[in-house]
């Protein structure tokens, strides 16, 4: 008479909101994790740019494999929201909306006289900038808006889980070199609903990745700013005025503690909640312990 039960448990297991939660995290922390210490402690310096480079992104798609088991295995699904039909279309809006969104923000500096244009780095810098844009980009977005996000909207609805998903993804920049409370807040504010938003919008993981590495690429890579706190060089050397107003520039986080960054990623957020409610895509509150199973 107990083995019905014993079955009807294990069945229901996979099921309940944080035993999925910390089933589909945990290996996807732990895989960033790798992915980052395999980059940095072994094929930065054991390998030639070309192979880390190759080397480390194919280790970076592997975490979008993992992503899609640990969804099967425990959702008894394959994730349709990293189907590859739509990804080209949404992985390309995604570049272009992340590039004009950070370029706005220099073009803001220009106009406040803090940003000067010093001259032309060349491409040296590109291949590093690009990789860890990458990484970033695929490892966190599966992280925190493929799993954290999502369950938590399944859990509590979308407006409860945009909120909780973005303040513990700003949580997790707050050690970075250069945070600041309002970096902080910055990040989970400009990113976390902006990136959060995206998907709920288009229940697709391609266009919070392509605005996630173009944010982060066009930052570091092109205009050579902080990413993060993490220090870059660009194609192109844009000097910001060094007695500019933190609050202005970002200070050394980079621009993303900026109420420059922050009033235009917010904005572009807002844009994409409307655009979630406008396409039925926004989620009432609810609370539910136990998730369908696929």
């Amino acid at each position: 008479m107990s083995e019905p039960r014993k079955r009807s448990f294990l069945a229901t297991l996979p099921r309940i909101g944080l035993v999925r939660l910390i089933g589909l995290g945990f290996p996807l922390l732990l895989g960033l994790g790798f992915t980052l210490a395999f980059h940095f402690e072994f094929a930065a310096k054991q390998l030639a740019p070309a192979l880390d480079f190759a080397a480390t992104a194919g280790v970076t798609l592997g975490l979008a494999v993992l992503y899609a088991l640990l969804v099967r295995a425990f959702e008894g699904r394959w994730p349709k929201e990293l189907a590859l039909r739509p990804a080209p279309g949404w992985l390309a809006a995604g570049l272009l909306i992340g590039f004009l969104l950070f370029s706005a923000v220099y073009a803001v500096f220009a106009a406040m006289g803090v940003a000067s244009w010093q001259g032309f780095n060349g491409f040296g810098a590109v291949a590093p900038a690009l990789l860890l844009a990458i990484v970033a980009a695929v490892g966190e977005e599966l992280l925190f808006r493929g799993v954290l996000f999502r369950l938590l909207e399944e859990s509590f609805g979308t407006l409860v889980a945009l909120v909780l998903s973005a303040a513990i993804f700003g949580l997790m920049h707050a050690g970075n070199p250069g945070a600041t409370p309002l970096s902080t807040v910055a990040v989970a504010l400009e990113a976390g609903v902006m990136l959060a938003a995206a998907y709920a919008w288009t229940r697709s993981l391609w266009l919070p990745i392509g605005i996630h590495l173009a944010w982060n690429f066009t930052q570091g890579g092109i205009y050579g700013a902080a990413v993060s706190g993490g220090k870059s060089q660009g194609v192109f050397d844009v000097a910001l005025a060094p007695d500019a107003s933190e609050l202005i520039t970002g200070g050394a986080f980079g621009p993303e503690a900026s109420l420059v960054a922050l009033t235009i990623c917010l904005a572009a957020g807002l844009v994409f909640v409307v655009a979630a409610i406008r396409a039925g895509q926004w989620r009432k509150a609810r609370f539910r312990l136990v998730l369908d199973r696929g």
